[in-house]
């Protein structure tokens, strides 16, 4: 399918859920790369929460116009200056800065520490799929030492990352409790959950090493009672103002995953860290030796409806756009 030649994106128009926030828009040419940067065609556009989020929230950088969107896949087009280890053509996924447009284009600016060379044999449509939720998996198992047979308890575990969690743990040979609705057990315990329990803390029968909580702040603070003492809080989807539990007691350490964070002070090393772990993990998915679901697919003229579905109960686990539907005219 022909991509589309006239550079369009879906830009901001203010403060509203995204059906009615995101306007279409013709982009004059083709972004111009800084020194570090390079522009990617989009071939696939990875829909994640925050992406919505964003749009309600609007960041005070944020201006009339701006596109959101932190996950994509597609080509290189064009390097700047000072960009070495990549060609134009290579194939490329990405998550980007929440402070510059984004991926809900045909075209996007990405600092090139941030792209990931994806394996000719994992798809784009996939590979636009995963960084958002496998990097935040990843970030998230890092924070916590290694310690094999430890109990993990990891709470809303039927979302993207929990599912990858699941596995990056069992793989680290960590005892898995998985807590999630039971239309996902059956499969959180062929990802290797050991068990798997409902949403209610009366199943729990251990305590744990470390809790990696995907839902809020709240409930993150409520599973402190099941972190044995010197264990890991790790909260994924928000952040603790306050400690949960009483200075010297359990001595709790708390984590906040936050990917963003690289962006504003990461250093090289820290950079290189993260594109090698994200490369490594791309190429697990690609071997199947990590599974990673079958996105659902939309057209790149639906991605302001399909966002807004992303805010329903009844959503996919995972949209992916198809840029290569917007025809240039349409």
């Amino acid at each position: 399918m022909k991509q589309t030649e006239r550079p369009i994106a879906w830009g901001v128009v203010g403060k509203d859920r995204p059906a009615i926030a995101l306007q279409r828009k013709n982009l004059n040419s083709t972004p111009t790369p800084g020194p570090e940067d390079v522009v990617i065609r989009n071939e696939y556009i990875g829909l994640n929460p925050v992406d919505w989020k964003m749009i309600r929230n609007w960041p005070a950088n944020w201006n009339i116009g701006h596109v959101p969107g932190v996950d994509g896949a597609g080509t290189v087009l064009r390097l700047g200056e000072n960009v070495k280890g990549l060609v134009p053509g290579q194939r490329v996924a990405y998550h980007q800065d929440l402070c510059r447009d984004g991926s809900f284009a045909s075209h996007t600016v990405v600092d090139n520490r941030a792209l990931l060379k994806v394996p000719d044999t994992l798809p784009l449509l996939l590979a636009a799929s995963l960084p958002c939720p496998l990097m935040t998996a990843w970030q998230a198992i890092e924070k916590v030492p290694r310690q094999p047979e430890a109990n993990v308890l990891i709470t809303g575990a039927g979302g993207m990352v929990g599912r990858f969690l699941i596995q990056l743990a069992a793989q680290r040979n960590y005892r898995v409790t998985a807590m999630a609705s039971p239309r996902h057990h059956k499969t959180l315990r062929q990802l290797g959950a050991e068990s798997v329990v409902a949403w209610d803390t009366h199943s729990l029968k251990t305590q744990f090493f470390a809790v990696f909580d995907t839902v809020n702040a709240q409930h993150a603070s409520s599973m402190a009672d099941w972190i044995e003492a010197n264990g890991h809080l790790v909260c994924i989807q928000d952040r603790l103002k306050t400690p949960p539990v009483p200075a010297f007691d359990k001595a709790i350490s708390l984590h906040e995953v936050a990917l963003n964070a690289l962006f504003r002070v990461g250093t090289d090393r820290q950079w290189a860290q993260f594109r090698q772990a994200g490369e490594d993990l791309l190429t697990m998915v690609a071997h199947e030796n990590l599974r990673a679901p079958e996105p659902h697919t939309e057209d790149m003229a639906t991605l302001p409806d399909a966002l807004e579905e992303l805010t329903t109960q009844d959503r996919p686990l995972k949209t992916v756009i198809d840029v290569h539907h917007f025809a240039n005219g349409e």
